[in-house]
């Protein structure tokens, strides 16, 4: 699952850091995909170094719930097989296509349907002092945590998930995904049909999308 979609679980908590935990394996993939932290087991003598990696934890088991899941199984195939004409040309894997397209539409129906707010996520954030977040990834044995603040400040000015209320801007998130490793993976003419089909396939879920929600809320109680 994506940012949001992560953050959905949680939406009521008052822990910044807990918030924090529940996105931040998501965010040190952004910053740099070759870092690659475990503290799963870890416990420090700071409680809120704890409840980043109790979030962490969270994380952990919502996206193996969710990946496991019919709905991801299904969807993500779905849109694998509908994007796939869409890119002809393009490097992109349609696997991988499918797999991030679900996830990014799972996060734009949150937000057109109001059913979390992208400010309250983002004054998480900005609640959680730098000084406790490179304790916990000092912990976590990270060997340069400037690499993961340059991006995450940034991350935190830009507040680009507010734009995935855009269908246009899903296209463009898929792009940015996809340029971590294909430099140039599209044309206009692949982000013009990608935005088209994922527009109907947005619409196509309108009524059933919070199944899944249900399904991994179930399994984590």
């Amino acid at each position: 699952m994506n940012f949001l979609s992560h953050y959905y679980f949680d939406r009521d908590t008052t822990d910044c850091y807990f918030t924090l935990g529940t996105v931040l394996p998501d965010l040190l993939k952004n910053a740099d995909k070759t870092i690659i932290l475990h503290p799963e087991k870890l416990v420090h003598s700071n409680p809120r170094v704890n409840s980043i990696i109790q979030g962490w934890n969270k994380h952990l088991l919502v996206d193996k719930y969710f990946h496991s899941s019919e709905f991801f199984l299904t969807h993500s195939h779905q849109l694998k097989k509908e994007l796939s004409p869409a890119i002809a040309g393009s490097p992109v894997k349609p696997f991988f296509l499918g797999h991030i397209a679900i996830e990014l539409i799972l996060d734009n129906l949150l937000i057109t349907n109001n059913e979390i707010n992208v400010t309250d996520f983002y004054n998480h954030l900005a609640n959680c002092e730098e000084d406790t977040i490179r304790t916990f990834l000092e912990f976590a044995e990270m060997k340069n945590p400037d690499v993961f603040f340059e991006f995450y400040n940034e991350f935190k000015r830009s507040r680009y998930l507010n734009t995935y209320i855009n269908i246009d801007q899903v296209t463009y998130a898929l792009k940015r995904i996809c340029m971590r490793v294909w430099s140039n993976p599209f044309t206009q003419q692949h982000e013009q049909g990608m935005s088209a089909i994922l527009a109907t396939y947005r619409l196509s879920l309108l009524n059933t999308y919070k199944s899944i929600y249900q399904e991994i809320s179930s399994q984590l109680v």
